[in-house]
């Protein structure tokens, strides 16, 4: 089964190593990857984004134009790629920083206060960190234990110290949805 996903918003944040985070969980089960880094000059600030693709079987081509899942932080993200969305898609945003948007009836949309989960938990930074809980709790896509294990590989050893705060936003991104389920 192959799965592909945009993920979307602004340069600062988080959105390139959600996306790298994302493969590397998969990579570490076993499975094919790409990730597809895309952000403006501006870096911080300009837009963002990236596709990943994790399948179980070889990857023809990296590039992702219909993809069955978008993750959404910011409205230029959610208006440029949700007609992009595959019927019966998924869609994640953060409804902390998007609101009144009308979604397509044919999709699943899911708003998680990503940011301010991100705030309550101490650090706004952590945010794009909760929409990945957020999805893996709605896809099961890849495992939290993997996602934890590529986060302590992938941190450089001057940002170790957000470990922790890292895995306690995906906690809370899964148990967020886990909660809308019951």
């Amino acid at each position: 089964m192959e799965n592909s996903i945009i993920i979307g918003g602004f340069g600062g944040q988080g959105i390139l190593f959600l996306g790298n985070l994302l493969a590397h969980a998969g990579m570490l089960e076993g499975r094919e990857v790409t990730w597809f880094p895309s952000y403006g000059a501006e870096m911080r600030g300009g837009t963002a984004n990236c596709t990943v693709i994790i399948s179980d079987e070889l990857i023809g081509c990296p590039v992702v134009t219909n993809p069955e899942i978008l993750i959404a932080m910011n409205d230029a993200s959610l208006t440029r790629f949700q007609p992009k969305l595959k019927q019966n898609g998924i869609l994640i945003f953060d409804s902390s920083l998007i609101n009144g948007e009308a979604f397509r009836e044919d999709i699943e949309a899911f708003g998680v206060p990503a940011t301010e989960t991100a705030r309550k938990i101490g650090d706004t930074k952590s945010a794009n960190m909760v929409l990945l809980g957020a999805l893996i709790a709605k896809s099961g896509l890849v495992k939290k234990l993997s996602v934890f294990k590529a986060l302590e590989s992938s941190i450089s050893e001057s940002k170790k110290k957000h470990i922790a705060g890292n895995k306690k936003a995906i906690t809370e991104g899964m148990k967020y949805i886990e909660n809308k389920k019951s």
